[in-house]
């Protein structure tokens, strides 16, 4: 901060040395004062959460649970993001970015995507429910920037190794793993569990955001979220990259507002789903995991949809559409998920089904990174021991005579 140097009192019957000790008095104590205020910025500075503009690809490495915990309030928040109990046995581990968070979707009050500010997923990383009475829904996990450090081509800097502490587990904090606990769950009036996690907490760490934004697509692109993964380093490729990225926005942009139009019109959306059955059929075929499955075809689907597009209560979203006919394994069954809207535990009457890898893409919501899994019911799917095994590389071709 500037400074205006002042002496005070007159020049006049005092001697030269007087005034030469007086002058160099006054020029010490700005620079004291400087120092202080220095010292006093460097410290307001270190208590700041640490942003580290993280890109999809990076690597990082989690902080120690020291470390993090030092970041958190009371009630084991972030910018009033919780950091879970099924967080902690990442401490310390190297996980790769696989998106940066910088919106995404919410259904708590009515559907919308909101903003987010430091925030990134990891490649893999989802709750298992262990600290939230066993729920199965799998939520990808957003992390704070604050909460990881950059690990470049999977090597943490020896730097950061060297280091007795980090400056912020040296500032203690008033959080425990024990706080993280009993912050994830309470008893209501009427003796029922209300949990709490970052999917039931998702309107207070997130924003508004006008729906037309432009500047969210740019982050977008910026973020390597729309990388294809498959670009070179030669300006070329990297252009490429960056034009499929637009082609993606474009289309996205494309969809929304055909589909904003269409609302109002009361009209059908795109893509079109429309069931009619008038009582949905029920197909029990107690799939387990690591059961191969395929996906039935779409008319074969749309036939046991409701006119709300429903089977049983579950909602066929567009976006299970890009996994039809294909062959996946069974990753769980799903009996009991949290209702981010309450906080409670919903026991499923009929068990659905998480597929290994199949989660939203996002077509159909604005580019959304949150990637939830998508849930099946049993009479979408059939069993796929019937269907050949592929062959192996060496038997899908037979070798050239003239080689």
């Amino acid at each position: 901060m500037p400074f205006v140097l002042q002496l005070h009192g007159k020049v006049g019957m005092g001697s030269s040395g007087n005034m030469l000790l007086s002058t160099q008095k006054n020029r010490k104590e700005p620079s004291s004062q400087n120092n202080k205020a220095r010292r006093t910025m460097s410290k307001r500075d270190a208590r700041q959460p640490k942003v580290l503009k993280l890109k999809a690809g990076e690597w990082v490495e989690v902080r120690t649970c020291e470390e993090i915990l030092a970041t958190l309030d009371e009630r084991g928040r972030l910018e009033n993001l919780p950091f879970m109990p099924e967080m902690l046995p990442c401490c310390g581990k190297k996980f790769r970015v696989v998106k940066r968070s910088d919106k995404t979707c919410q259904n708590i009050e009515g559907w919308s995507i909101r903003q987010m500010t430091n925030s990134v997923h990891l490649e893999g990383i989802r709750c298992d429910g262990a600290g939230h009475g066993g729920c199965q829904a799998g939520c990808l996990i957003w992390w704070k920037e604050a909460w990881l450090k950059r690990a470049e081509k999977n090597v943490v800097p020896t730097e950061s190794l060297r280091q007795t502490g980090s400056p912020l587990a040296k500032r203690g904090g008033i959080c425990s793993v024990e706080s993280l606990v009993a912050a994830s769950q309470t008893t209501n009036p009427d003796g029922e569990t209300i949990y709490s996690c970052q999917a039931t907490d998702a309107l207070k760490f997130t924003s508004y955001m006008r729906p037309w934004d432009p500047r969210q697509y740019i982050r977008d692109l910026r973020s390597g979220n729309l990388s294809t993964g498959l670009a070179g380093d030669s300006r070329g490729q990297k252009t490429i990259d960056t034009v499929l990225g637009i082609i993606q926005i474009f289309r996205s942009v494309t969809i929304s507002l055909y589909n904003e139009v269409q609302e109002k019109r009361l009209r059908k959306l795109y893509p079109l789903v429309e069931g009619s059955a008038a009582k949905t059929p029920l197909e029990l075929l107690d799939l387990q995991p690591g059961e191969l499955v395929q996906v039935r075809d779409r008319e074969e689907i749309i036939a046991t949809l409701d006119k709300q597009n429903r089977n049983r209560g579950l909602l066929f979203d567009a976006e299970l559409f890009h996994y039809c006919g294909g062959i996946y394994r069974v990753l769980r069954r799903v009996n009991r998920i949290i209702d981010e809207k309450t906080g409670k535990m919903m026991e499923m009457k009929y068990p659905c089904i998480i597929l290994d890898g199949v989660a939203c893409r996002s077509d159909y919501h604005r580019l959304c990174p949150k990637a939830i899994y998508h849930y099946w019911r049993e009479n979408w799917l059939k069993r796929a021991s019937n269907i050949p095994a592929p062959l192996p590389t060496e038997q899908m071709a037979e070798p050239c005579a003239k080689c």
